[in-house]
């Protein structure tokens, strides 16, 4: 009867990896995820606050308010950061997720490339709208509009 053995690293001594080194992409992908996501609580906590505890609350988000908001470079940025962070932070943790759980090769390469296209068609979009917005649209109901809109 032979009986074999497993010896178990001490768990006090270093792990050495061989072979690596340079910029490991997944290290960096983790430490994004940490920083993005301490930076999204204080971005999506302060538009929390301003939308909906200061003023009216939910009752008075209209056009007109966003309108006054994003005349105001300050909240496009902001709401901008907001979008970016979201969007790269989610699509980062589908991204991880797919890896995980995609069994072959194939199917992994079409749902990260559909993640990606999501990813970067809805930062784009919502990049446009962030920045091509306009709080007085010629021919809108006068009542509804920001006011700072002229007539």
């Amino acid at each position: 009867m032979s009986t074999s053995t497993t010896s178990i690293p001490d768990p006090s001594t270093r792990y050495r990896r061989t072979g690596q080194r340079g910029i490991n992409a997944e290290m960096l992908s983790w430490m994004f995820m940490r920083g993005s996501g301490a930076l999204l609580v204080i971005l999506v906590f302060g538009h929390l606050f301003v939308n909906l505890w200061l003023g009216d609350g939910v009752k008075g988000i209209d056009f007109a308010f966003v309108g006054g908001k994003w005349s105001n470079p300050f909240w496009q940025v902001w709401d901008l950061l907001m979008l970016w962070l979201g969007l790269i932070h989610g699509g980062n943790g589908v991204r991880t997720i797919i890896n995980d759980y995609a069994r072959g090769d194939r199917t992994r390469m079409v749902l990260k490339a559909l993640l990606y296209i999501a990813v970067v068609v809805t930062i784009v979009l919502g990049t446009l709208v962030i920045f091509t917005f306009d709080p007085c649209p010629v021919g809108a109901e006068p009542s509804l509009l920001p006011s700072f809109c002229e007539g």
